[in-house]
């Protein structure tokens, strides 16, 4: 993948990554958590900032993954990258309670992302 410009000024972790990602896998949470799951994949990986509120913002380190947030109308979209350079969507929450939950749980977030390996 190529780099951001945009997401160069932003993040410097996610600017780190970005252009290593190989591939991407999305967990079967993903697409019943939000309607339009492609859609919103597709403008996360080409960094469409216009069409977010928040873009590849840094959450935290879960063991070798590395957490990232997206947030468009109201729902809080959670991904992150491992070591290898592979992409996980993981989830996406319309409730900030849910989101707060799912992040402090970091074997649930280990546990999901190498369920798609």
């Amino acid at each position: 993948m190529a780099e951001c410009p945009i997401c160069g000024g932003f993040n410097s972790h996610f600017k780190q990554l970005r252009p290593s990602i190989k591939e991407y896998k999305i967990s079967k949470h993903f697409p019943r958590d939000i309607k339009n799951s492609e859609e919103i994949i597709k403008n996360i990986l080409l960094c469409e900032h216009s069409c977010f509120t928040e873009l590849h913002k840094f959450e935290k380190k879960v063991g070798g993954l590395t957490v990232f947030r997206a947030k468009i109308d109201g729902v809080h979209i959670v991904y992150a990258i491992n070591s290898k350079k592979m992409l996980f969507f993981l989830r996406a929450f319309k409730n900030f309670g849910d989101y707060s939950r799912f992040l402090e749980n970091d074997k649930e977030i280990e546990n999901m992302a190498n369920s798609l390996l």
